[in-house]
Formats: structure tokens, C-alpha cells, sequence
């Protein structure tokens, strides 16, 4: 009989650890609190438009031909992925343009635009992001930090490639123009950190972008889960739905199993959890088992920032308009906006903004001559105070007010499909510790060994694969997490 693996959630660190211990002969079974697979990629379906619920730029698709390939299948066969260009449109507070993709040339022609003396300085910035991406995405993205000794090999290394900087600080060192500045540091917010306090190692974005192309998976994110459900499913995995786990089985240094809310047991050689790391340790296992991750240890941990997000749907395309597929509006204000986020807690009269318009790519996602969006605003987590419940509503009419002043004329009359999610939606649907949408903040004393570990240090067969753990949050990293689960379990089951 060969061993059996009880994943909690369906996130793309789930599932990626699903289809890697699935090839290997692991009898896998996921189980998923709401009616749909996906976690953070979930996906609404309203009045015929589809949105996606979570994440929509694609980095590196060649993780994602691996799984197929792992399972003996073409990655083509499932999901199709289309590049995006340019990769993003970055606007400042005044409506300029910026444009960036992977042709040098081009870039160096956007840049030429704000500030001729700084194509020097970019071209000296791209140069150093190869190494800071050999070191911190080949060498330790997929490689657990489990003892403290792990982390002091690779000080010397992290100290010579100036992870002690921000991303903003490293950048800073190139790019003289402010705006160029905030265009070149903002990857950080894309895995829930603060560009002003976030490690240069996140400077390797760029170099991962360059190298793979930003793309998007026709039928949106949903597609890929989709691809992967099927994957899983004709490999043998199981998946239950609708399934919420209310404890995790203890038995000495052992998880036995879990326990759904249901009140019906599963039992398992091994379990590894999707879920957030914090909402793991303080909501499915009793205290009196845990040493390392006390309630009180958790709540000192700083946690990222959270999201309101706004789906809509207009009866009406804005193919005239001055938008692409990704598009980034920054505020009046970068660093003060980002203090006021991260460190003072308020929600702010500004904003910026990120808006996904992935109809010009794909007009499958909505009815004919209609059009799909969702807008993200960066917010502080709960504990802001912010009572999300009466200022939800305030704060969703500010900001399609101004999508509908300065980008999509007469927006309000034409939307005919809406939701939107915010902090209370991460701490009550996704079971995030203060509605973060990241989980643990990326700063440099929360990386790596100093971040939640992916095996337990308390039991001996409880993984974690996500945002939580090392690396990190974003596509890469919680898919390299599932890699590091894959080779855990493998030691340790055999």
C-alpha cells in the first residue's frame, strides 16, 4: 500500500505538492473549505462574466510545464498561455505613461521619456538582477531552511548580492527619476511586501520577467486550477469540496490526521497544510501541543498588508481606451501611502491602484461587447480598526468614482455585473490571521530560516506549502514551496 497524504486547501501550493507526491505513487487527498478548488485563485461567475479571484500575472510558466511533465503529460494540452505586452502600463498621478516589456530597446525608449541619463543606470540595475536571481530563485527558493546553520551559509552571500537594502534602496542606487523609481520597485506589493522594507532579493522579479515573459492563461487563472483539478483527478488524487477542517489529529510528535467540521475523521501518513500558516497552528491545533508557535509568538509576527478588490462588468467595451491588460495607477503619494499602509494602520484618502482589464486579451470572460475588470487597492490588515462592514461601501464608491473621472468614462451606468472582497473576506473566507492577504510579511528578518518553516518543528509529519512559509508569497514561491514539500515527504516517508 503505498502512503497516504491528506493536503488542507486547494491553493496552488496544494496543488502543486498534489500533482509532485501523486507522480511519485503518494495516494493524495485534498480537502477545500468553499465549493470551488483554486484558494486565492477562485473564481466568480456573475451575470455571465467570469473574474478572477486572485492571482493574474503569470512569471514563470515554465513551473507549470514541469507538473504536467512530472505526471508524463503537456503542459499545452491543459492550459494555454499567451504573453502579455507590455507587461504592465504604469501610470503617475498625473496620467503619464510608462511601458515596460522585455525588448531592451523599447524600454530604454520609455525611460528616454522621464529621464535620458537614467538608461545608463537601468540597463547597470538589470545587470546585477541575474545574480540575485541564480542565488535567491535557483539556489534557495525550492531548498528548506530547517536549522539555523542553513541560514548562515548563505550570509555571506545574501550580505555581497545587499539583500540588507529595500528594494527601493537598491533601485534607488540606478534610477534617479522618482517615478521611474516607484515603476522599477513595486514587485514587492505583488507578494504582499512593502517596497521601503522588503529585501533587494525581491529585486529578482525583474530578471525572472525578462527571462520568461509575463502571460496570461486563456479562460483566466481559473483555467490553470481547472488544469490542475484534472490532473490531479485522473492521477488518482482526491478532492473534496466543501470540506472545512476544524482540527489537525495529535498524537505525541505526530499528525494522525484531521478532523472536518463535519465531525468525520481522515486519517493519514503525513498532512500537509495550504492553509495560512498562523490560522494552522492558533485554529487546528490545540496549545497544549505546540511549543515553537505559540499564540502569543504568532501575533508578534509583522503580516502584510491587506486588498479590497473590486469585480465588475460593463455592458459596454473600452477597447478606446487608454488602458492594457495590466495596468498600475500610483497615488500622488508612494512612500507616504506605503507608510500609511504598513506602519500607521489607516486606510488613507488616496490610493493606488492595480486594474486587470483581461478582456482585451480575452473577450471569452464576458458576454459579447461587454467587458471585465477588477481594480485592487493595497489597505492596511484589521488591525487598522477600519470597520470594513459600514466602510466597504465608502471606499468602493471613491474608487469607481475615479476610475470613472480620469479612465472609464460613464463607468457607473454601464456596470452590470460587481462584488468586491476586503479584509474581512481574507480573515473570514480564507481564514487569514488580521485578513492579511499575503500572510507573513516579506522583510528580511521574516525570510528564509527566520520565516515559518515548512516542516513543523513541533511534529514530525505536518508540512506547509503557501504563502506562509519560505519562500514566499506569488506564484513562484508557493509553487517552489510545494517543491520543498514534495522533497520532505519523500525523506521522510521514504
Amino acid at each position: 500500500m503505498s502512503k497516504r497524504v491528506i493536503i488542507i486547501g486547494t491553493g496552488f501550493g496544494a496543488l502543486g505538492a498534489a500533482v509532485r507526491l501523486a507522480a511519485k505513487g503518494y495516494q493524495v487527498e485534498m480537502f477545500e473549505k468553499r465549493d470551488k478548488p483554486g484558494g486565492r485563485g477562485y473564481v466568480y461567475e456573475i451575470n455571465g462574466f467570469t473574474f478572477d479571484g486572485g492571482p493574474t500575472v503569470i512569471t514563470a510558466p515554465f513551473m507549470f510545464d514541469e507538473l504536467f511533465k512530472l505526471a508524463g503529460k503537456k503542459r499545452e494540452d491543459y492550459i494555454e498561455f499567451v504573453p502579455c505586452n507590455p507587461f504592465y502600463r504604469i501610470f503617475d498621478d498625473k496620467g503619464r505613461v510608462f511601458d515596460y516589456n522585455d525588448n531592451e530597446e523599447f524600454t530604454l525608449g520609455e525611460i528616454d521619456k522621464f529621464n535620458p541619463d537614467d538608461k545608463a543606470g537601468y540597463l547597470e540595475f538589470i545587470k546585477t538582477t541575474k545574480p540575485i536571481f541564480d542565488k535567491g530563485f535557483i539556489e534557495l527558493a525550492d531548498k528548506p531552511f530547517l536549522n539555523f546553520t542553513d541560514m548562515l551559509k548563505v550570509a555571506p552571500d545574501l550580505i555581497k548580492l545587499q539583500s540588507y537594502r529595500s528594494v527601493y534602496n537598491y533601485v534607488s542606487q540606478f534610477v534617479k527619476d522618482d517615478f521611474l523609481r516607484q515603476c522599477f520597485s513595486f514587485h514587492p506589493l505583488l507578494v504582499g511586501g512593502n517596497p521601503f522594507d522588503t529585501t533587494s532579493i525581491y529585486a529578482m522579479i525583474h530578471y525572472l520577467e525578462r527571462e520568461w515573459g509575463v502571460h496570461y492563461a486563456m479562460g483566466g487563472t481559473g483555467a490553470i486550477i481547472k488544469g490542475l483539478v484534472d490532473l490531479i483527478t485522473e492521477m488518482g488524487g482526491k478532492i473534496h469540496l466543501s470540506s472545512e477542517v476544524d482540527e489537525i489529529l495529535i498524537e505525541g510528535r505526530k499528525a494522525k490526521g484531521i478532523r472536518l467540521k463535519d465531525g468525520s475523521t481522515h486519517m493519514a501518513d503525513a498532512v500537509i497544510s495550504n492553509a495560512d500558516v498562523p490560522f494552522t497552528y492558533m485554529n487546528m491545533i490545540p496549545a497544549r501541543y505546540r511549543r515553537k508557535y505559540s499564540d502569543a509568538k504568532l501575533k508578534r509576527m509583522n503580516y502584510s498588508m491587506s486588498l479590497f478588490v473590486i469585480y465588475f462588468g460593463t455592458n459596454r467595451r473600452y477597447t478606446d481606451s487608454k488602458l492594457k491588460h495590466h495596468n498600475i495607477i500610483l497615488g500622488p503619494r508612494y512612500k507616504g501611502l506605503l507608510d500609511d499602509i504598513f506602519h500607521k494602520k489607516v486606510v488613507a484618502d488616496d490610493f493606488s491602484l492595480y486594474l486587470h482589464m483581461p478582456t482585451i486579451t480575452d473577450p471569452s470572460l464576458a458576454p459579447e461587447g461587454s467587458e471585465s475588470f477588477y481594480v485592487l487597492s493595497p489597505v492596511p490588515h484589521l488591525a487598522s480598526g477600519t470597520d470594513w462592514s459600514t466602510f466597504a461601501k465608502t471606499y468602493r464608491d471613491r474608487i469607481m468614482q475615479f476610475l470613472e473621472d480620469n479612465y472609464l468614462p460613464d463607468l457607473q451606468k454601464h456596470i452590470v455585473a460587481e462584488h468586491y472582497i476586503d479584509p474581512l473576506h481574507f480573515q473570514g473566507e480564507l481564514n487569514s490571521y488580521l485578513g492579511s492577504a499575503f500572510s507573513v510579511e516579506p522583510i528580511l528578518t521574516q525570510s528564509a530560516w527566520f520565516r515559518p518553516h515548512n516542516k513543523s518543528e513541533d511534529f514530525d509529519n505536518l508540512y506547509f506549502v503557501g504563502a506562509g512559509t519560505h519562500p514566499g508569497a506569488g506564484l513562484p514561491g508557493v509553487l517552489s514551496s510545494s517543491i520543498i514539500a514534495e522533497n520532505l515527504v519523500s525523506e521522510d516517508l521514504g
